[in-house]
């Protein structure tokens, strides 16, 4: 006879896997994503790592940057005190 593996399910893990799953087609502003990875800079520099996607959809000095939502929330601070 086969053994029967029993895994557990952690339920925190798979409400991360959701949220960041639901969210990979969602954008945040740059401004509320530096906010949530903890400053500008730190922003700046995942996106220029490639571990966050930025666009500008308008190609105009101004223009606003986007960022993808499901990236951002993966590299979010440490809120805890």
């Amino acid at each position: 006879m086969g053994k029967c593996r029993i895994t557990s399910v952690n339920p925190k893990e798979i409400l991360l896997e959701n949220i960041l799953a639901v969210m990979s087609d969602e954008y945040f502003s740059k401004d509320l994503s530096a906010k949530i990875v903890g400053g500008v800079k730190k922003l700046e520099n995942l996106i220029a790592a490639g571990k966050i996607e930025a666009t500008k959809p308008n190609n105009v000095q101004n223009g606003k940057w986007f960022c993808n939502a499901s990236q951002v929330l993966q590299h979010c601070r440490n809120m805890r005190k």
